[in-house]
């Protein structure tokens, strides 16, 4: 009788674990499919630029190649840490009315390069690889271990949640929005590249 009891106990208890199921399979697909995609939109546009090309400017105050690429490599790791933070905070369902955009949205906000913003100073391309060669395996390393995160977390990210500078994010958007932080600067890069003045070679 006793363990009839301690048996039933012991499911009651069950019941009330928090579940972690990690990301279902349309959401795992998202965050995978848009970091793959991303990834490789970056790397096929820089691939075989000389130096003058990846250090051309068109203004003195203004980026180059280089230092976009700089500063998605730099980003991919911060902007991932807001993740790790949001996974920290118990999940809580309830909280979702907070988030007042849709995936397609936050994508959106990402890749309006009419929207200006300063970037912080901690993700300002500073040299800090050392080359554009380490640059970019610092970026694919972190790429990928985010990729593998997303397939491999057990936490529901849906019901985790972080703020950005224009809102409320669960975490799925969280990595979508990282993967559109990437594409947003490969944009970026194109503009420059058919900047008049862009070294032919």
């Amino acid at each position: 009788m006793k363990k009839l009891v301690y048996g039933l106990l012991a499911l009651l208890l069950l019941g009330f674990v928090p579940s972690k199921q990690g990301l279902n399979n349309a959401d795992k697909e998202l965050v995978v499919t848009e970091m793959t995609r991303t990834s490789k939109k970056l790397l096929k546009i820089i691939k075989g630029l000389s130096s003058e090309q990846l250090n051309f400017k068109a203004s003195p105050e203004s980026w180059s190649v280089a230092e976009c690429v700089e500063h998605i490599a730099i980003s991919e790791s911060s902007i991932f840490s807001v993740v790790e933070k949001a996974v920290q905070v118990p999940a809580d369902a309830s909280k979702r009315k907070e988030v007042k955009f849709t995936d397609d949205e936050v994508i959106g906000v990402m890749l309006n390069r009419k929207n200006k913003a300063k970037a912080p100073s901690a993700i300002e391309p500073s040299g800090k690889f050392g080359s554009h060669k380490e640059t970019i395996k610092a970026f694919v390393a972190k790429r990928k271990q985010n990729i593998k995160y997303a397939k491999k977390t057990k936490d529901n990210l849906r019901n985790h949640y972080g703020e950005m500078s224009f809102g409320t994010l669960d975490g799925v958007q969280l990595m979508v929005f990282i993967s559109a932080h990437s594409e947003r600067h490969t944009l970026q890069i194109k503009e420059i590249m058919n900047n008049e003045n862009f070294p032919k070679n």
